[in-house]
């Protein structure tokens, strides 16, 4: 079965065209989730559509911008979803920047862009060769999920890589954060030791040596109640009892280095367990 596109739509760079289909990134499916339920009968808690006390159809509900208190503008959903802006089945990559150029803190979520089965995959192949041998990436706008985001695109394997980013006016200053930090005067020494220990944990970044521990734990934690045992709890790892940031440091860097190559290996893992049994079911009432 083909994987349906999140959208399809036409990446300009002034003259050029190039037709692609884009995908999510992310894989939730991975998440553990949890239903609501109500403990004295074991049903699911469902959420109802209410106006006042009256139970209403979602075919009934239409989009309302309130001008005053109370008071609505109406709209049909379909009047929104068909709002045509030009970024609307096209984005126009208006400048490229550095990989670097862009802070880590307006990326937000990334989709994949392949070139669509009508697309031309020389065209498509030039542009991603071209800004990955620059080491650029092309800014543009989209509109997604019913509003226009800003985006970076740039090359990713044999496709490329879109990345929403947040506007600017989205992001708070830090200023009420960091505020408060003083400046303070910072030894030599400590900080010569603080690089070595630094030094000692440079390496690339290979996000297979990582994975979600608090999944891992709720999933021991349902395996556990479904096979009426004890949760098996990861050992934590001590910490150091420490005089002053120098013995801190020292001690730190008289640890193996294997014993913090990553988050992984910080942690054990559970012990293997046998195949969880299906629990009964429960009669409602």
């Amino acid at each position: 079965m083909a994987i349906r596109p999140y959208w399809s739509g036409t990446i300009r760079v002034s003259l050029v065209s190039l037709t692609v289909d884009m995908f999510t990134a992310i894989d939730a499916g991975q998440k553990i989730a949890f239903h609501q339920i109500y403990k004295p009968t074991g049903e699911r808690v469902r959420q109802k559509l209410v106006a006042g006390e009256v139970e209403v159809d979602r075919a009934d509900i239409v989009k309302g911008y309130e001008v005053e208190k109370g008071e609505y503008v109406l709209f049909e959903p379909d009047e929104i979803k068909e709002l045509k802006i030009p970024s609307s089945k096209a984005m126009e990559l208006v400048r490229f920047v550095p990989y670097d150029a862009v802070d880590a803190i307006y990326f937000d979520t990334p989709y994949y862009l392949a070139p669509s089965g009508k697309g031309d995959l020389a065209t498509f192949s030039v542009i991603r060769d071209s800004m990955r041998e620059m080491k650029v990436m092309g800014l543009g706008q989209i509109v997604i999920s019913g509003s226009e985001r800003l985006c970076a695109v740039k090359p990713c394997g044999p496709g490329l890589l879109l990345e929403t980013l947040h506007y600017a006016d989205e992001i708070k200053k830090s200023g009420y954060v960091f505020g408060d930090i003083k400046t303070v005067a910072v030894d030599g020494d400590e900080k010569d030791l603080a690089k070595q220990l630094i030094k000692r944990k440079v390496g690339e970044f290979q996000p297979e040596e990582f994975h979600d521990r608090y999944s891992d734990a709720l999933r021991e934690l349902v395996d556990s109640r479904l096979e009426n045992r004890e949760p098996v709890v990861p050992e934590e790892r001590p910490a150091a009892k420490v005089v002053n940031l120098m013995d801190a440091l020292r001690a730190s860097l008289k640890e193996p280095a294997a014993a913090n190559d990553s988050a992984d290996k910080q942690t054990p893992k559970p012990a293997a367990k046998p195949k969880a049994k299906s629990a009964p079911a429960r009669k409602a009432g």
